[in-house]
């Protein structure tokens, strides 16, 4: 049996019925594998190469820099384990309100994370991306809606300097600030 890691823990298994993937555990609301469990089960092994890829490439909550520890474990708790599953959770500002009281935050909070989440879930963003946005002090989306791409190209270009990195090329500057402004509230 092959064991995957994907998200802090949370751990995958070959289910022996389909001969899929499934969650570890019993699926129980406790369980932590629960809430994955009512995702899917892939049957198919090319569906499940493109599932691993597409789970894998959301960022893990813990990649998020303007939240408490205190949150972060309040947040696996609930079994909120990726930004995706944060951005799901705190859409509307009922749920927003909703989760705050879950993890004794206030709804700002939540909104500072969620600008925060949607900035690492743009197209092609990594870590190493993320670093560079922080030291363009680019916390967010609100920071990148409240720059024109001009302006946003050369932030990016002197923290890449100052980072002694490549800065991104312009199709992925351009598609990242498309990308803010199509996922505008």
């Amino acid at each position: 049996m092959h064991l995957l890691r994907i998200a802090p823990r949370m751990e995958w298994r070959r289910c022996p019925a389909s001969g899929g993937l499934a969650p570890r555990g019993d699926g129980s609301a406790t369980d932590r594998g629960g809430l994955a469990a009512s995702v899917a089960v892939v049957a198919s092994s090319s569906l499940i190469d493109s599932e691993l890829r597409s789970i894998a490439t959301v960022p893990p909550i813990g990649e998020l820099t303007r939240i408490e520890q205190v949150h972060l474990d309040r947040l696996e708790h609930q079994g909120i384990f990726t930004t995706g599953l944060l951005l799901e959770v705190s859409e509307t500002a009922t749920r927003r309100q909703t989760l705050a009281d879950q993890v004794a935050a206030d709804t700002n909070e939540v909104l500072t994370w969620r600008d925060e989440a949607l900035m690492l879930n743009l197209a092609s963003f990594g870590p190493e991306d993320h670093q560079l946005l922080m030291q363009a002090r680019i916390e967010g989306l609100r920071d990148i809606l409240n720059l024109d791409v001009d302006a946003f190209r050369v932030r990016l270009v002197r923290a890449a300097t100052e980072l002694n990195v490549e800065p991104p090329d312009d199709l992925t500057t351009s598609g990242w600030w498309d990308q803010a402004r199509t996922l505008e509230d």
